[in-house]
């Protein structure tokens, strides 16, 4: 009986694909970097790096969030420096070295990041997978997975997003409390954002680990304004609570929660009781799926609700803020528990993740600072957050088996405190 070609053909791309991972890993990851490396030397690129390396120096002169960077274009806003001043203090570094050499190298260690969250979401979705299997599924998911949307914008932005997620999932999944709390506390340190992590500690009674985050969080603080006292009071007093210096709030890129419902009201929301009436009931969920996966011992699944809580509620999460999807789509496909939810979650990820639907809706609505949108524009700008939504449903549903991402049981006496119930991740 004779194969058709199609399905030779197809088999034949799976033989290839399960013996030559590393290559098309080399393949696809060579490709993004010329795409990205290449223009970024030849012209404007990289434009978040670039605010990186140019605010840096102006730490100590106390004008570190007066700074601009202004690049040329009619679309192109004056881009402030928006971290804490420890992380001004970590990008001093970057200033001395060539624009060549440091665009490169951050473009390869953002790919390599994403190597290292993928293994990271792997092992603690299948801790027993098998070496052999578990390499040839990092590098093959990091081959396709650095073309998704957030991945791919995080490059090409010079963004931190990969390197903070991978520090993250690499710190979440030590044993040792001070390691995974030094992880954790860094992250959150140089971009606030990563402190929701905390939920997924405090949800596995991992208090000494939460408690050491805490403490090297408060750490970088006191660093920063060690550092640089003018430019500390400044951000911890006035600019942390400045969403709109950020960017502009209601732009397309914005896939926040209050950002999705300013495009659809016209106006920003602020913290109005419409934002409230939208971020409660989802802040709801967020944290009964954290709560929930954590007594199932699904650790990755708890990881993924606790930073989708994070990218919800923060005022701005631009696209490439939305690199944890790579989590959530790992998390879809790799779970033992199988229904309907799971599927509709999947499938909206996949669509969103390569489709660039940012990218078109940015070219459909070129002022970014306005809020008023066309309806069918404005419902299109929920895509992150709905299927974000959709994921903690898909969390929290109770079809099938229990989650994968148990420690296993010859981890030692101390694991069983972290097994809860076994039977029951622009410049913001």
């Amino acid at each position: 009986m004779r194969t058709a070609p199609g399905r030779r053909r197809a088999h034949a791309l799976r033989g290839l694909l399960a013996r030559r991972p590393g290559p098309v890993l080399l393949l696809s990851a060579t490709a993004l970097l010329l795409l990205v490396w290449i223009p970024a030397c030849l012209r404007t690129g990289l434009i978040d790096l670039r605010v990186y390396r140019a605010a840096a120096p102006h730490l100590t002169t106390g004008d570190l969030y007066a700074f601009r960077l202004r690049l040329p274009g009619p679309h192109m806003f004056p881009l402030p420096f928006t971290y804490p001043p420890f992380a001004a203090l970590l990008f001093l570094p970057l200033g001395p070295v060539a624009w060549p050499v440091v665009s490169g190298v951050w473009t390869a260690a953002s790919m390599g990041a994403l190597c290292a969250l993928v293994h990271a979401c792997l092992r603690l979705a299948d801790p027993a997978a098998p070496h052999v299997l578990h390499r040839r599924r990092v590098l093959l998911w990091s081959a396709a997975l650095l073309w998704t949307e957030p991945a791919a914008v995080t490059c090409a932005f010079g963004q931190i997003n990969l390197l903070l997620a991978a520090l993250v999932g690499h710190a979440v999944r030590r044993r040792a409390a001070a390691t995974a709390g030094l992880g954790v506390g860094l992250a959150a340190g140089v971009k606030l954002v990563p402190a929701v992590t905390g939920l997924y500690f405090l949800a596995h009674r991992r208090w000494s680990a939460a408690g050491w985050a805490a403490a090297v969080f408060l750490t970088t603080v006191a660093a920063g304004w060690w550092a640089a006292p003018r430019s500390a009071a400044e951000f911890w007093f006035h600019a942390v609570g400045e969403a709109g210096r950020v960017g502009p709030v209601g732009s397309v890129l914005n896939q926040s929660l209050r950002g999705a419902l300013s495009r659809t009201l016209g106006h920003d929301v602020g913290w109005s009781a419409a934002w409230w009436a939208v971020a409660v009931p989802v802040a709801s969920g967020a944290l009964a799926a954290v709560v929930r996966t954590a007594r199932r011992g699904d650790r990755l699944g708890a990881l993924v609700a606790a930073q989708f809580t994070g990218l919800l509620l923060c005022p701005v999460s631009w696209c490439h803020h939305w690199v944890w999807a790579v989590a959530a789509v790992l998390w879809l496909v790799y779970t033992p528990r199988r229904g309907r939810p799971r599927t509709v979650a999947l499938l909206a990820w996949c669509v969103v993740l390569a489709g660039y639907p940012i990218h078109w809706l940015e070219l459909a609505q070129p002022d970014i600072t306005a809020f008023g949108r066309p309806w069918y524009l404005a419902a299109l700008g929920w895509c992150y957050p709905v299927c974000a939504v959709l994921t903690l449903v898909a969390l929290c549903a109770r079809t099938g088996g229990d989650g994968g991402g148990r420690l296993p049981s010859t981890a030692g006496p101390k694991a069983g405190r972290y097994r809860l119930h076994p039977a029951s991740g622009a410049q913001s």
